[in-house]
């Protein structure tokens, strides 16, 4: 495949109007990235005094890639799922100003993933099945930023099947995590980087992340809920602490404040799809709860069956 036929199928040269309309719609949202990450920047040159030239345009689009080169991916995660800013058309636009770069590096590519599914999710309806979830679809639902399209998946793209199969087969995080769906999702990605901006791959990519990220948060919520009832379980045998030093908590950790991370725990996963560390705390800390319950359950049972045999040793 040709360095042409990979770009996306939206104008390589929009008009100044065009341009000037993008960045104006994107002035709050990048003006509130360089305070809450305390980017260095000069000040946002589209402003009320902004009038659209070939001149202004350039000048503003320079500072946006200014600004763009210092706002890693997951800062830009992190912002859009957590802020009223992230609207239809704020994620449109973002997504056209990325694609619209003459040159795009790995950052952009993988913002570019992250807004396809954002955009997805948001303009998807919320009791969509997985199933519903085909390729046709999504095309249909993101043509606004690709264009129409007739998508199919390209032969290199193949492996993404398995890996949601496999996906799907996962019962708890830990096993999802440990499988090495996410690893081998960005492997296929970063292998073929020239390939990623044909938009059959972006819909593709799209569809792909979005079961996965599904897959994702049903499976946390799931352990969430399990180390919750765990907790509650422990509570109702007298048992008010446990070890959880494989989680790198304390070797007596009441299960009271670990109800308190639990309950954060659920707003930060939300605001943060990843297999870093935190994921697996969490995934540690169901394993302690569980060993808690079954070690707990067994020392009750030792407890229980000691009295008696003291009693029938005095008669």
């Amino acid at each position: 495949m040709t360095a042409r036929q990979a770009q996306p199928s939206i104008p390589a040269q929009p008009s100044i109007e065009e341009q000037a309309a993008t960045l104006s719609t994107l002035q709050p949202v990048y003006s509130t990235l360089v305070r809450e990450f305390v980017i260095e920047a000069p000040p946002n040159p589209v402003d009320e005094a902004f009038s659209p030239s070939a001149e202004s345009v350039e000048h503003a689009v320079q500072w946006f890639q200014q600004v763009d080169a210092q706002i890693q991916v997951h800062q830009l995660r992190q912002f859009l799922q957590t802020t009223p800013l992230a609207t239809e058309a704020v994620l449109r636009h973002l997504l056209l100003h990325h694609m619209q770069k003459p040159s795009k590096s790995s950052s952009d590519r993988d913002k570019t993933d992250f807004l396809l599914v954002q955009y997805f999710s948001l303009c998807a309806p919320s009791g969509l099945e997985d199933s519903d979830v085909d390729l046709e679809y999504v095309a249909q639902v993101l043509e606004p930023v690709l264009g129409p399209l007739q998508p199919k998946l390209p032969a290199w793209l193949n492996p993404l099947e398995n890996i949601l199969h496999t996906a799907a087969n996962c019962r708890r995080l830990s096993e999802l995590l440990h499988s090495g769906t996410l690893e081998q999702g960005r492997k296929l990605k970063t292998d073929n980087a020239a390939r990623y901006f044909d938009p059959s791959a972006m819909v593709a990519f799209a569809r792909f992340s979005f079961i996965i990220r599904r897959t994702f948060f049903r499976l946390m919520q799931d352990d969430l809920n399990a180390i919750q009832d765990g907790l509650r379980e422990l509570e109702r045998r007298g048992v008010t602490t446990i070890d959880c030093r494989r989680a790198q908590f304390s070797a007596e950790e009441p299960t009271s404040r670990l109800r308190m991370i639990c309950q954060s725990w659920k707003v930060m996963f939300h605001a943060e799809y990843s297999s870093g560390q935190p994921l697996r705390m969490l995934v540690d800390l169901r394993a302690a709860v569980d060993d808690a319950l079954q070690n707990g359950g067994r020392k009750l049972t030792r407890t229980a069956a000691a009295p008696a045999k003291s009693h029938g040793a005095q008669k």
